[in-house]
């Protein structure tokens, strides 16, 4: 999946400086719409469309990491950064999961059935709110473990991967 060259230079090291920008930004921003509904509500679409981006970075820099992995030497640096490298993607994951989940609950899209009144007529509620203190604090919890998850893999395989190359040099 993806190029594995750009313009002749291997694609990795190219992707994997959107990776670096991308997954943290979209983690930071993830958490503090969770946290604070006014930017949520700034954001909007942005954050899960930030997420989708990042996410799509980090598998198209793991295939030419891939890629690449079968071009240069093996060493167990390079070896340890490659197992590591495929850990990124199920957190990009969730920061894309929890985005959007955060976003269609923002929206309004969730619809619930409720009692009205304590009696026995049911409605529907057009809207699920973020100012419920279970949504908030599920949201919130959410958003703090995928994104602190996501930023620690990123400096972990990055770690890893900038030993792989300036290490013994």
């Amino acid at each position: 999946m993806g190029n594995t060259t750009i313009n002749g230079i291997p694609a990795h090291p190219l992707w994997v400086h959107t990776v670096v920008v991308l997954v943290p930004l979209s983690a930071l921003l993830l958490v503090a719409c969770a946290v604070w509904p006014a930017v949520m509500r700034r954001a909007g679409v942005v954050l899960p469309l930030l997420a989708l981006v990042a996410l799509v970075s980090a598998q198209l820099s793991t295939s030419a990491g891939e890629w690449l992995q079968e071009r240069v030497p093996e060493t167990a640096a390079v070896e340890l950064h490659t197992e590591m490298g495929g850990d990124l993607l199920p957190w990009s994951v969730g920061v894309f999961a929890v985005s959007v989940v955060l976003w269609v609950v923002h929206r309004g899209f969730l619809r619930r059935l409720v009692r009205e009144g304590g009696g026995r007529e049911w409605a529907w509620v057009n809207r699920v709110s973020l100012t419920t203190v279970a949504v908030r604090v599920a949201a919130v919890v959410a958003a703090l473990v995928v994104g602190v998850g996501a930023v620690a893999e990123v400096y972990r395989i990055g770690d890893s991967g900038a030993k792989a190359v300036w290490q013994h040099r």
